[in-house]
């Protein structure tokens, strides 16, 4: 038996462009390892697979030393085959440009330009000593590396509009050995003060600063037309000399957006390497599109869609959090690609309402990375309608669900609705709880539709409901593997009298597995109840199963 389930929603187009009707920037993408595009034959090996995993959005690398091999000599042959493939597949692309700085280093930087450190100088260390980094105060290396950059923008606007989606300007833009660079053509820009651009950005967006640096600082010391060191304003440690580098970064980015927009409107942005495990400036690729320095990227290079964090690290949750900003919208174009990566994409839209996500080396992943990819993004894309609803109302009735071994519970109140959500391997009896074995993650998508009228949408979760009074009345109990009480375990709390005429319990009406179409409209598939739902107590989608939970409640005393 099937039947339709409607579901009311309006025209679905969202005012930042992103549609249900199309994928352009709702990105269920995964990101190439660095050498999978730098062959035609690496390209028409690799695309057909992306497509087969189930990506909507391939990230390709845009090699500098591909595209010019010699100066002023441009090869657009990787770059075509990739729109070619694209184009075919009905995939879409975010080019990332490879330009004078690929994490941190200069590595996909021509040979003629890496050769000729007089023309194309660069960063030293405060000791002397020269990196492989490209120096950012060179106007010499500006210019190569945005005639470069021109030439690919230019070429893609005529050849590949309809297929490529994004750019990322360069790739973990940051600083290494040192917090900044000590060149002579640094320290020259350095001790000129702090630039009138920058303290008028200050100054006027004071009370929206993000707070590390809102209080580094005491805007009301700054004054216009007068000069400034950068110490004076922002102190005197290793942090400034990130904040000074940063804002130099951004801006050297913004003249290659500027370049971009002589051709082309659609999005761009960059990629940060975390600063993480307690690194300090230096020791992480410092002066990057840090979330502590987004103040200095969107004065630096205002063109910007977004930072974008990529999390290899653990806490993932966390990063996530730092970069969903009131004037950055989070999308992880880099994660470490595992079996938990369709959990976390599926966090990613729910919590956060992210504009993508993308498991890195993606070519490279196994066959369980690349199943648990596959059936988190085929549920992404039954959700896409409704998900986009829901960011016309601001995400209300949105949350998402990420749980692990030792983070397994949330608990969320929603409009007098008390809905605990754990892990799948909370309950009693699924053995693989306490055989010793490391939990997989759960993650889920919880939406709310109407009164009473809930989405559940995921992998490795059990979500309950209750009445906050029926919340605050409840009785602990300790449960056996049948999820019965166990026997010899006492109630860890005593009920309290229950009031007939205030205490109204939450019930489970009907908890239906469901598909849902383009136009959002759910069908059914098979009703949840007895043993799946625990004879009315939850509702629970088992880790290794994917599913979409339709979920009715009642009220009762």
């Amino acid at each position: 038996m099937k039947r339709l389930i409607t579901i009311v929603l309006a025209t679905v187009v969202m005012t930042t462009g992103l549609r249900a009707s199309d994928d352009d920037l709702f990105i269920l993408g995964g990101e190439l390892s660095n050498s999978a595009a730098t062959s035609v034959e690496d390209i028409d090996e690799v695309m057909p697979r992306m497509k087969a995993i189930g990506l909507n959005t391939v990230l390709v690398p845009a090699y500098w030393e591909f595209l010019e091999p010699r100066e002023g000599q441009f090869d657009f042959t990787l770059i075509d085959r990739t729109i070619q493939q694209a184009r075919e597949l009905k995939l879409k692309v975010v080019f990332l440009w490879f330009g004078a700085w690929k994490n941190s280093m200069s590595c996909y930087a021509p040979l003629w330009f890496k050769k000729d450190t007089k023309r194309f100088p660069r960063a030293r260390t405060q000791q002397g000593k020269p990196l492989e980094i490209a120096n950012a105060f060179s106007e010499q290396v500006f210019l190569a590396d945005n005639k470069a950059f021109d030439a690919l923008v230019k070429h893609i606007s005529e050849t590949g509009s309809d297929v490529v989606s994004m750019i990322q300007v360069e790739n973990e833009i940051g600083m290494l050995e040192d917090a900044r660079d000590h060149s002579p053509l640094a320290d020259e820009v350095y001790q000129k003060g702090v630039p009138q651009e920058l303290i008028c950005y200050l100054k006027k967006n004071e009370k929206t600063l993000h707070p590390w640096l809102k209080e580094r600082l005491n805007t009301q010391r700054l004054t216009l037309n007068t000069k400034h060191s950068w110490q004076e304003v922002f102190g005197n440690d290793i942090y400034t000399d990130e904040i000074f580098m940063a804002y130099y970064y951004a801006k050297y980015v913004g003249r290659l957006c500027e370049t971009a927009r002589r051709y082309t409107q659609m999005p761009l942005y960059v990629n940060a390497a975390m600063n993480s495990r307690g690194r300090t400036p230096g020791q992480y690729p410092a002066a990057g599109p840090l979330a502590h320095l987004i103040d200095l990227w969107q004065c630096g290079a205002p063109q910007l869609l977004c930072l974008a964090p990529d999390i290899y690290d653990t806490g993932f949750k966390g990063w996530a959090a730092q970069y969903t900003l009131p004037n950055n919208r989070l999308f992880i174009p880099e994660s470490r690609c595992c079996e938990n990566s369709g959990a976390r994409a599926l966090y990613a839209f729910g919590e956060h309402q992210a504009l993508g996500f993308s498991p890195f080396a993606i070519d490279q992943a196994s066959p369980n990375e690349a199943e648990s990819i596959t059936k988190a993004y085929a549920l992404l894309r039954q959700m896409a309608p409704i998900l986009s609803h829901q960011r016309e109302k601001a995400g209300r009735g949105q949350y998402g669900l990420l749980f692990d071994q030792e983070d397994k519970e949330r608990i969320i109140t929603d409009e007098g609705i008390v809905i605990t959500c754990r892990h799948y391997y909370t309950l009693p009896w699924d053995p693989r709880a306490t055989d010793g074995s490391t939990w997989p993650e759960g993650g889920a998508i919880l939406l709310k539709l109407a009164d009473n009228d809930y989405l559940l949408a995921g992998t490795g979760v059990v979500v309950s409901f209750a009445s906050t009074y029926e919340k605050a009345h409840e009785q602990q109990q300790v449960l056996g593997e049948d999820g019965f009480v166990a026997a010899g375990n006492a109630s860890s709390t005593v009920n309290s009298q229950w009031s007939v005429s205030n205490g109204s319990r939450k019930g489970i009406a009907s908890v239906d597995e469901v598909n849902i179409d383009e136009q959002g409209q759910m069908h059914y598939q098979r009703r949840h109840n007895g043993d799946q739902d625990h004879q009315g107590r939850h509702v629970r989608i088992a880790c290794g199963e994917w599913k979409i939970l339709h979920v009715r409640l009642y009220d009762y005393k």
